[in-house]
């Protein structure tokens, strides 16, 4: 189907390979959640005899190509790993950078998020960001609740393993019975609750692992691994990502129906 194709004329430069990809789409089978490890910034700068910050500066085209090319597509969650908890053992002026230009994208995005019906849910540890960030974060918060086209969920300050045990500790502070604990209602307590799991994981640089990134949430998610660094990531890496993505049978454990035909 190409019902959405409407969404993208005006983005999308006629006889471009990123129209020959669009059409590859097939717009009735879109995964529901995206997930992104934006892996690479340090790289990209030293590869160029650049501090390492300025690879986190040139993140933010990335950043923002892909939250357009996704609302644009119709996908309703875009989940971006921003920040981690392990982030902090980088240099100090390096963390101090990041937080710096995330303050600073929040206040140039404000005006699209409103104007593009985006809405902004944060997870992770909040009371460990910088204030001067988080007092935006909360703003942003409010101000774009009722906003339906995409939610934009991005982790800061973020730990899958240690999302799973502040969820085990909240229901123990609950005195929920063994005979209560189901996923349904583990999946309550972590910060993404309310949110479907992601149908894709996309993880830039090449690395092939998850670190520490959405443990739980990611237990039948489809993996696309590229060698792009982050900053590199344009729409077309996006298309790519989708069209891989809707090639695959997702079994959720089960039998396939190709593997069901033959038996």
């Amino acid at each position: 189907m190409f019902c959405m194709f409407d969404n993208l004329k005006d983005y999308i430069q006629p006889g471009s390979p990123e129209e020959d990809l669009v059409r590859r789409i097939d717009f009735s089978r879109l995964p529901v959640h995206i997930a992104i490890i934006m892996d690479g910034n340090g790289r990209w700068a030293l590869r160029r005899n650049l501090p390492r910050t300025e690879g986190h500066r040139a993140a933010k085209v990335a950043v923002q190509e892909t939250i357009e090319a996704s609302a644009r597509l119709g996908i309703k969650y875009l989940t971006l790993y921003a920040f981690s908890r392990e982030n902090w053992k980088r240099p100090p002026d390096e963390v101090q950078t990041l937080w710096e230009l995330l303050a600073e994208s929040l206040s140039q995005e404000k005006k699209t998020l409103i104007d593009n019906d985006l809405k902004l849910k944060v997870i992770g540890e909040k009371e460990g960001i910088p204030f001067f960030v988080r007092h935006e974060l909360n703003h942003l918060e409010k101000i774009t609740r009722n906003n339906s086209r995409m939610v934009l969920v991005v982790a800061l300050n973020y730990g899958g393993r240690q999302e799973i045990l502040k969820a085990c500790q909240q229901m123990l502070k609950k005195n929920i019975r063994p005979d209560q604990l189901n996923e349904k209602t583990f999946s309550q307590y972590l910060d993404t609750a309310n949110l479907p799991d992601p149908d894709l994981l996309i993880r830039t640089s090449g690395e092939m692992r998850l670190s520490n990134f959405l443990l739980w949430q990611c237990a039948y998610t489809e993996f696309w691994i590229i060698p792009v660094l982050w900053p590199d990531f344009r729409k077309k890496d996006l298309f790519e990502a989708i069209i891989e993505y809707q090639k695959r049978e997702r079994r959720f454990g089960g039998v396939g129906q190709k593997e069901d035909q033959l038996t």
